[in-house]
């Protein structure tokens, strides 16, 4: 088991004064990212640049965004205590557990069946088991548990799905990041069952979101 050392609390502490000065100003957020520790979804590779401001890959040509891409994700979302979110991307399964920090009852999707196993294993192992995983296509969303407060989608789509919308409850609010090759984040907010506020904001670049899901090597 890895662990979280004075040392990596330290760098932690540093990461977040360099979030602050980048403009991310919501201390919920801070703290929370101040609260988990990165490494944990990292590689061992990659553990002693874990607290840099850089994305990394882990995976299945799948990669952890960079801490400031999660928090002013995050910070849009404008989560509450008890708020229901669901996570279209698992990844690492380190934007869920920043989710889950802040008191969310979070939902995530994950379409590679590989990543999925990992991250809901890894989520378990160090405290958050709240957190509920699926593997399935997150085009569709989770009808189930719908509708949902928040929902963040972590991969770049060319169009926002209609699904998604759909599960939005009234009031709610979807974050997710719009276009081919460079993204643009977009805030929705449902204000009725027919009306939604959409708000275009800064560019960013992230892996595509894509259709069906991708078995793991060697499952049937």
């Amino acid at each position: 088991m890895v662990k979280d050392t004075y040392r990596h609390k330290g760098l932690r502490r540093r990461l977040v004064d360099s979030l602050r000065q980048r403009g991310i100003r919501d201390e919920a957020v801070l703290a929370a990212v101040d609260a988990v520790p990165r490494h944990f979804f990292l590689d061992k590779a990659f553990e002693e640049h874990a607290y840099e401001d850089k994305p990394f890959p882990i995976g299945s040509a799948q990669t952890i965004s960079q801490p400031y891409t999660v928090a002013y994700m995050t910070v849009l979302l404008e989560v509450k205590k008890g708020d229901r979110i669901l996570e279209i991307g698992t990844g690492s399964g380190y934007q869920a557990a920043i989710l889950a920090a802040l008191g969310g009852r979070v939902f995530t999707v994950e379409r590679q069946e590989a990543l999925y196993h990992r991250s809901k294993e890894l989520l378990e192992r160090i405290g958050f088991s709240s957190i509920r995983c699926f593997f399935r296509d997150g085009t569709k969303g989770l009808p189930e548990y719908a509708p949902y407060q928040k929902i963040i989608v972590t991969a770049g789509a060319p169009v926002v799905p209609d699904p998604l919308k759909e599960q939005l409850d009234i009031g709610g609010i979807l974050v997710i990041p719009v276009g081919e090759d460079v993204q643009y984040m977009y805030k929705i907010t449902r204000i009725s069952e027919t009306e939604f506020k959409e708000e275009m904001l800064d560019a960013f670049r992230f892996v595509p979101f894509l259709e069906g899901v991708k078995k793991a090597p060697g499952k049937s």
